[in-house]
Order: C-alpha cells, then sequence, then structure tokens
C-alpha cells in the first residue's frame, strides 16, 4: 500500500509540475488536491485494515 501511494503522489507532482510549466495553475491545485484526497483515504483505510 506504501508503494502505491508513493507512485500516486509522484505521479500527480509530476504532472502538477508540468501544468505549472504551463502557468495553469488551476490544474496544478486540482491535480494535487485529487492526490491528497486519494492518497489520504489510502492511508486512512491501511491504518483501519491494521487496527481490526
Amino acid at each position: 500500500m506504501e508503494t502505491k501511494m508513493y507512485t500516486t503522489l509522484f505521479n500527480a507532482i509530476t504532472d502538477a509540475l508540468e501544468d505549472l510549466d504551463k502557468g495553469d495553475l488551476a490544474a496544478v491545485r486540482a491535480c494535487l488536491v485529487s492526490a491528497q484526497r486519494e492518497t489520504e483515504a489510502m492511508f486512512i483505510s491501511m491504518n483501519s485494515n491494521r487496527e481490526n
């Protein structure tokens, strides 16, 4: 699961940097917020599975 979280964030940052180079700040924000939400959900799921 940690590998999936890492690759999700890495790819989102890569995409955000490409959007930043284009000057598309709205796309940068959307990309990073989406990655944040996705990895947060993974983290919560991972921790709830460890508790059970």
